[in-house]
């Protein structure tokens, strides 16, 4: 039997890609993947997760990568209410990945607060059956879904690593992170604007464009 799991890298970021992840495994070599010290990657050091996702790379019968870039998901947001449709943006490109691995039994990380409800927008999106076991926590329970979310976060780091290069350093990218607020204002007052991978539906981004603009008409 093969199995996939699926998972996601930064997703409540308001900076950079929104990457999205799977493996197939064959079912006896899912005890190998807990052997290697598979865990949610949000436990895990940058360093450790990079030597990790060469390891699972090499024990898994197959890895599918999806990056969602911030217009893509500007698009989805503005089109109706947002964590609605951003997890119907998910479930629908986790359902490409699915179709491409084509496991017997599909293990996710459910991004929706009803974890049926995700699963049956997958299924709604596959052109075949499959089991699908949906899961809050599910990178934490299942080993399959931990490597899925290695390889995702890895990816995205990777990502946000290419941009600091060339655009300057904004942290993780996440509201949280002084770092990406930092960078948001200079960007408004240097560019008038956000860049293409600033997540401009985002209500933090929006919030700092609106406090600017009140400002500047307080001034006028």
């Amino acid at each position: 039997m093969l199995v996939a799991g699926l998972d996601e890298a930064g997703r409540g970021a308001v900076i950079g890609p929104l990457v999205i992840a799977g493996v197939l495994v064959k079912e006896e070599d899912l005890q190998r993947l807990k052997e290697l010290g598979v865990r949610d990657s949000k436990l895990l050091s940058p360093h450790r997760r990079e030597k990790l996702a060469i390891e699972i790379t090499e024990l898994v019968q197959a890895c599918e990568l999806a990056k969602l870039e911030p217009k893509e998901i500007d698009i989805s947001v503005k089109s109706c209410r947002r964590l609605h449709k951003l997890n119907r943006l998910e479930a629908q490109v986790m359902a490409k990945i699915i179709e491409t691995l084509r496991p017997d039994k599909v293990y996710v990380d459910a991004a929706d607060v009803w974890e049926e409800r995700f699963k049956h927008h997958i299924l709604d999106c596959l052109p075949f059956r499959v089991k699908i076991i949906s899961e809050h926590k599910a990178d934490r329970n299942y080993a399959v879904v931990s490597a899925a979310s290695i390889i995702a976060k890895v990816e995205r780091d990777k990502a946000v690593a290419e941009l600091a290069k060339t655009h300057g350093d904004f942290g993780s990218g996440y509201p949280s992170d002084p770092k990406a607020i930092a960078f948001l204002k200079q960007s408004l007052e240097k560019l008038k604007d956000y860049p293409d991978f600033v997540r401009k539906s985002w209500e933090p981004a929006r919030k700092i464009k609106n406090e600017r603009s009140s400002r500047q008409t307080k001034l006028v």
